[in-house]
């Protein structure tokens, strides 16, 4: 840690910072209430869902193991709380109706005014709304970014249409960072096909709804709440002469983001709908949420469905319905998720000692360091690297700025790097972040300037939401998001601050591209840092001359030795070494020839079931059986490889972009795996003839040799090639970082070549890593750490991929059935 950029942070943030004047500072809280961090996570989500504190969950399950709680059916209100004759009811009835009040007193609401109902998270209370809305004809639904209740309002003719705000502050409210004026900009109107634009009634009868977030959870800006009064009293000062201004205008605010920091003042602002989830605030329980309603809104409601405890009576065999009439009562269908509303004391409590103004400026101090150096950074050519989006200028306090800096980064040509890329990075520094759309298109497509072309053409090319198509024509499709929470602290902002600058900006030491270029690296001259040559391997065997062709950057050595052959005949599980193996159209005989399938149809992999590298496995040739064993099963498993041993039928996958016809195993088999792994599944082989059927001249058939060369169940290529010179130089990085990354066991990390899974070593002298190299397995467990992946992320990425190793292709070029690679065999490099 430099504690000189620390001092400078506490010079400038020092009186909001670290809660100087509350009950605990940040470094007591970090250390006596998430100690589940100090294994150096950084956690920058919050905006997607904040942390619980232990003691909170301690104090939580210190009241679950001392205290009784029933279903409470009838204490939505004071007046039925006497229906149930169970104390332990009656007891639970006291602590929903309790926190009914903590919620209500959050938002400074009035409970003769308002009223709480729990939802399932802001979501559901949004949905409530749209559904039980009182819509007509003549009806308008006007919104920033609450997208979905615009499809209730179309369904019963009504008009909907967005708006973009923009806000700007004068000099004489600089000291408040009070906004004095607004400009509204409306999308065209939207009306279902079929749909009338009846007159709008002069007396203005129709019920309109007004919605907009207090804090966007795109860009972090903070709208003015002045717009509620603006709408429920003036509404032709923004609608301006808009026959739409018409009507009785009613306003919801979704405040999931922006409760967290500045909850609206209900007392201040009459809101009709306020909707929030409370693991926004304090990250437990999830699943429960509010829509704090106002009394006279909520007359206005229609619930048609009903349930246990929103019913006062029914007749089963006619439609007779007697509804209650408590607010709570009519729109809580069924029993109360009481365990999860009980337990939301326990993080009001830790909120309130605190306090709300607290978290908002220590929160904001984060956010705008952030926000600072972000815009400060440069490449070596003077570029730009990063674009913050967000509608604040200057003048606008630090204090009104949000949460959170939503981002995207560019390199020194002006090129976008990739959000996935960005996120994968951070996660092997141990950074968690978001990124995309963050479920907010209306956002995502205004700051990143997608026209409804551009999201078209998107869609067309295959992008959809939560991808990794994060650049389409040359524009990004979403953002980088990070958010501070109550519990972030200095130390988080500045490992984040210093994983971009080490890994996006360009300095002298750094290649043209914006990848890093160490100096100590002498595996890639100058120009092979900056190009991807094709090449092609001639192996010579014997009398047999074939080809290998693949992609990477090359020494100009000429020669290489054969030093491993490894088979992995099931994907993602171990291999087995040989010192000559067969070749065939689909690279070696047998290497990725099965695979595992999960009950629901997934393929699966070490990334997801490391377990599975824990299965061995070998192949005997002669005897044509392959034996697989696992330390969770007693007994190895033989498989016979015979054309007629196959008795579990026929079917077809579809695996990276390719349809497979695949051959299933006996019940005994799939049970085995499934023992294997702790999951249910199914074994699979690719079933792709060896040989195909031909005519000779004279038209008889017979069989012949099939040249296409074929892939199974491999990722992109038939072979992956390592040198052991590579791996040394991996290896030496490793071992000389300054802060010298330690393995799982304690000691320095040092890679095997097998780490890999390579096809072949050779000595002397990329394909794209994924995070499986990362996998290791000691005493029958499997263990995961950050190497060797995020070394090779500083000296070998490429345009957001990290390479090792060389993918190459068998190119068969005669009419040879008895073509083998053997240990020992010398290896020419030819650049093409």
């Amino acid at each position: 840690m430099d504690y000189a950029d620390k001092e400078e942070f506490l010079k400038e943030f020092g009186e909001d910072y670290g809660y100087p004047n509350g009950p605990k500072s940040i470094d007591q809280i970090r250390a006596t209430e998430f100690k589940r961090l100090e294994n150096g996570t950084v956690y920058l989500d919050h905006a997607g869902a904040t942390l619980y504190s232990e003691l909170q969950m301690e104090a939580i399950f210190r009241d679950f193991t001392t205290n009784v709680y029933g279903n409470p059916p009838n204490c939505k209100s004071l007046i039925h709380i006497l229906d149930s004759q169970s104390d332990i009811s009656l007891a639970t009835c006291d602590i929903v109706r309790a926190a009914r009040e903590q919620v209500l007193d959050y938002f400074n609401a009035s409970m003769k005014d308002y009223k709480c109902i729990f939802t399932s998270g802001a979501t559901a209370a949004l949905k409530l709304v749209g559904e039980a809305f009182p819509w007509s004809h003549q009806s308008s639904y006007i919104h920033v970014y609450p997208l979905a209740i615009s499809r209730y309002a179309l369904s019963q003719g009504a008009a909907a249409f967005a708006i973009d705000v923009e806000e700007a502050v004068d000099n004489d409210g600089l000291s408040e960072g009070l906004v004095t004026s607004t400009k509204i900009s409306l999308h065209p109107i939207q009306r279902r096909k079929g749909a009338s634009f009846p007159e709008r009634d002069p007396a203005g009868d129709a019920y309109n709804l007004f919605a907009f977030p207090s804090e966007c959870n795109f860009s972090g800006s903070r709208f003015n709440l002045d717009l509620v009064n603006i709408m429920k009293k003036n509404p032709e000062r923004i609608l301006e002469i808009s026959p739409f201004s018409k009507g009785r205008w009613m306003v919801l605010i979704d405040a999931a983001k922006g409760c967290v920091t500045q909850p609206p003042d209900l007392s201040k602002y009459p809101v009709d709908f306020v909707v929030m989830s409370f693991y926004k605030i304090f990250g437990y329980p999830t699943g429960l949420g509010a829509l704090i309603m106002r009394n006279d809104a909520a007359k206005l409601l229609k619930n048609t469905y009903f349930s246990g405890g929103t019913v006062a009576a029914s007749i089963a065999d006619i439609d007779f319905v007697k509804r209650r009439q408590g607010v709570e009562e009519l729109f809580e269908d069924g029993s109360a998720s009481f365990l999860s509303i009980a337990s939301i004391r326990h993080g009001f409590n830790l909120i309130n000692s605190l306090t709300v103004p607290a978290i908002c400026r220590h929160i904001a101090s984060l956010g705008m360091y952030v926000r600072k150096v972000l815009l400060s950074l440069r490449h070596e050519n003077g570029a730009d690297v990063c674009t913050i989006y967000a509608t604040y200028t200057s003048e606008v306090s630090y204090h009104d700025t949000g949460s959170m800096v939503s981002f995207n980064l560019k390199r020194p040509d002006g090129s976008w790097f990739g959000y996935r890329e960005v996120e994968k990075l951070a996660s092997l520094s141990g950074i968690q972040l978001r990124t995309g759309c963050f479920c907010n298109p209306g956002a995502c497509a205004k700051y990143l300037g997608l026209s409804h072309s551009d999201l078209l053409s998107n869609i067309e090319a295959g992008h959809v939401c939560w991808d990794d198509n994060d650049i389409i024509h040359g524009k990004p499709t979403g953002a980088i998001r990070v958010s501070f929470g109550y519990m972030s602290t200095f130390e988080d902002a500045k490992k984040f601050i210093d994983f971009i600058r080490n890994s996006f900006v360009s300095f002298p030491n750094k290649s043209a591209n914006g990848n890093l270029s160490r100096g100590g690296s002498s595996h890639f001259s100058p120009e092979g840092i900056r190009m991807v040559m094709q090449f092609v391997i001639l192996l010579y065997l014997a009398s047999d001359l074939f080809r290998i062709s693949g992609m990477e950057r090359w020494l100009s050595v000429s020669k290489y030795v054969i030093k491993f052959i490894t088979v992995y005949p099931i994907k993602s599980c171990a291999g087995f070494s040989v010192e000559r193996w067969p070749l065939c159209s689909t690279g070696l005989l047998h290497d990725r020839e099965w695979l595992l399938k999960s009950q629901t149809g997934e393929i699966l992999t070490q990334k997801k079931v490391p377990e599975m590298c824990l299965i061995s496995t070998y192949i005997d040739l002669n005897q044509e059986i392959l034996v697989v064993k696992s330390p969770r099963c007693r007994d190895e498993l033989p498989i016979n490889l015979k054309p007629d041993s196959y008795n579990g039928g026929i079917d077809e996958i579809d695996l990276y972009g390719q349809r497979y016809e695949v051959l299933g195993y006996a019940d005994e088999v799939n049970l085995w795996f499934s023992k294997a792994i702790g999951r249910p599944c199914s074994l699979l082989q690719c079933f792709s003839p060896k040989f195909r059927v031909c005519l000779n001249k004279r038209g008889d058939t017979v069989m012949c040799r099939d040249l296409e060369s074929r892939l199974n169940f491999t990722n992109e290529a038939q072979f992956l090639l390592v040198s052991e010179e590579s791996v040394s130089d991996l290896n030496s990085k490793l071992s000389s970082k300054a802060d010298t990354r330690k393995g799982i066991d304690g000691v320095t990390v040092k890679v095997n070549p097998m780490r890999f899974r390579p096809n072949l070593v050779v000595s002397g002298g990329g394909c794209n890593r994924c995070q499986m190299i990362n996998f290791t397995h000691k005493d029958g467990q499997v263990q995961k750490s950050k190497e060797p992946l995020a070394t090779l992320a500083s000296y070998r990425r490429l345009k957001g991929k990290i390479l090792f190793g060389i993918l190459l292709r068998y190119d068969i070029t005669e009419l040879d059935t008895d073509s083998y690679l053997e240990v020992g065999q010398e290896v020419h490099v030819n650049p093409e």
